[in-house]
């Protein structure tokens, strides 16, 4: 049996894992990193992504038996689900983890976004405060490398200027801010995780409008970037290294956590601090499996809370056709948003919103680029008379997305299945989920909204997808707090149950709020690090 041995085990090499393991390496500690899934080679996952015919997030990093992950066009193909409604958001098990293909987004939550329950009476609060972690959303920005306007706090006060410029915004964004500019709608900037300019060996952003799923010249971050980093420290990432079980000792601390490889060996990771950053599915997934007669419930699971509280910001998306041209499909996927809408005393009754602009004029909703030249064909239109036809239509498709904020719900929860096991064992993730009245209510504002918005830009054809969309943020089940009875970590991301056992990643966020969760996650990850690095040293 091989054993792995380090003073910090990271399951998980996603920007959680990344970032913590990267700090730990540059502190002089030996890291060693478990991934599941393989290394990506960016030529070959941006071939893949050409010659897809079924151009999903996925499609440049397509699932196998040995790291096996649910897809965009099929999610029962990996997720078991119970329903009522459907859980739509996915992920990836590659190294690097699901930033490959996130859109680069690097919201902040807004201050009262921690305080939900003593504000409005809705979820609980969480055991941090937007002051606690103000400094640390500053590091992360470094980290990343984020562009964005410093002048625009965007509702959450800056203590230091973001490390690069704004992207520009597009002349659609630029349309958008003159339609609405005596709204009370505000058009922004979008702060984004992709370089403005070159920083840390990586290019500007080139504008090749493939940002979900991959951005081909790595201007965009993702997380190989700390990865990479970690390794020049001395960090070992061992890929295609599948954790199946976390061991608990007779003093309550981690033992080791086992692995399974595609040859047929197996392993143990022994270290003194041990860090499961596998995102809000696996992580569930890997600590419920982990049973033991010491861990009846699984590992870190005294609360019960381990797979509960599963949220996403259920997304509207609506698409229309302006009157004239705004030019779509160029640059980043989207540039700017409206944020003036995500907090507000509203909150008591609905979910609160951020919307979304989007540059990829109808490529979400309908799959334009493919779908609208096989319907002018229909039409009966050739030659100069279609081109002319798809230019002036397709000059014409905006879209927004409004991603909703959804409330804590303990039925809403990630278990094991008890039919379906993966090839190392370890039973397929069960889902039940449904959206409650309060995100119904939100999805219902948001369709006022975005009528409102085509209105005064000047659209016809104004389409409401009648059914929510996946925003693709893994939120909740395994949420932090101060009372072990109620949570699964502290303030600290440190076990309640076991003293050397950290959680990373958006399974500890105690409610969604309306920011891409990304940001927040590094932030997070960069204050437990210095905690992580305590235990290794106690």
């Amino acid at each position: 049996m091989a054993e792995i041995e380090a003073d910090v085990i990271v399951v998980g090499s996603g920007v959680a894992g990344a970032l913590l393991a990267a700090r730990a390496a540059e502190a002089g500690l030996k890291v060693a990193i478990l991934e599941a899934g393989p290394r990506v080679d960016r030529v070959e996952a941006v071939q893949r992504y050409w010659d897809a015919l079924i151009k999903v997030p996925e499609s440049p990093y397509p699932p196998t038996r040995e790291a096996d992950h649910p897809v965009t066009h099929d999610r029962h193909y990996w997720y078991r689900q119970s329903g009522p409604d459907e859980f739509k958001s996915t992920y990836l098990k590659v190294v690097g983890g699901t930033t490959w293909h996130w859109l680069g987004t690097c919201l902040r939550f807004v201050p009262n976004d921690f305080r939900l329950k003593s504000l409005y009476g809705r979820g609980l609060d969480w055991p941090v405060s937007y002051a606690d972690l103000e400094p640390f959303y500053g590091e992360a920005e470094d980290e990343i490398g984020v562009s964005g306007d410093s002048a625009e706090p965007l509702g959450s006060p800056r203590s230091r200027a973001y490390p690069m410029e704004a992207i520009p915004q597009t002349y659609l964004d630029r349309s958008f801010a003159t339609a609405l500019a005596e709204s009370g709608y505000e058009v922004r900037a979008t702060p984004q995780g992709r370089n403005s300019a070159p920083r840390d060996d990586r290019p500007g952003c080139c504008g090749s409008a493939s940002c979900i799923p991959v951005c081909p010249v790595q201007a965009k971050y993702d997380a190989t970037v700390h990865l990479s980093r970690a390794e020049v420290k001395g960090a070992a990432v061992h890929d295609r290294t599948t954790a199946t079980f976390v061991e608990i000792g007779p003093d309550r601390k981690v033992a080791a956590i086992r692995f399974k490889r595609p040859d047929g060996s197996e392993g143990r990771a022994v270290g003194k601090a041990f860090v499961i950053a596998a995102h809000a599915i696996e992580t569930p997934r890997l600590l419920l499996h982990s049973r033991s007669e010491a861990t009846p419930n699984g590992v870190a699971n005294s609360s019960d809370q381990v797979g509960r509280n599963l949220m996403d910001h259920p997304s509207q998306l609506s698409w229309a056709l302006t009157d004239r041209p705004v030019w779509p499909y160029r640059g980043p996927l989207s540039t700017s948003g409206i944020e003036n809408l995500r907090d507000g005393s509203f909150r008591t009754e609905r979910g609160a919103l951020r919307v979304e602009i989007g540059n990829d004029g109808w490529s979400w909703p309908t799959g334009a680029p493919i779908t609208l030249p096989e319907d002018f064909v229909r039409r009966g239109l050739r030659g100069p008379a279609l081109d002319a036809a798809l230019r002036d239509h397709a000059s014409r498709h905006v879209r927004l997305a409004s991603l909703i904020e959804q409330l804590p719900d303990p039925d809403n929860r990630v278990t094991l299945d008890a039919d379906d096991q993966d090839m190392y064992g370890v039973p397929l993730p069960r889902i039940a989920y449904r959206l409650d009245d309060y995100a119904k209510a939100g999805l219902a504002a948001a369709r006022e909204l975005h009528a409102d918005v085509f209105r005064r830009l000047g659209t016809s054809e104004v389409r409401h997808d009648p059914d929510f969309k996946g925003a693709g943020h893994i939120i909740g089940t395994a949420r932090m707090g101060d009372n072990p009875a109620h949570a699964v970590v502290d303030r600290d991301l440190r076990s309640h149950d076991h003293p050397n056992l950290f959680v990373l990643g958006s399974a500890v966020f105690p409610t969604s709020a309306t920011a891409n969760p990304t940001l927040t996650i590094a932030a997070l990850s960069l204050r437990a690090a210095g905690a992580v690095m305590a235990t290794v040293k106690a």
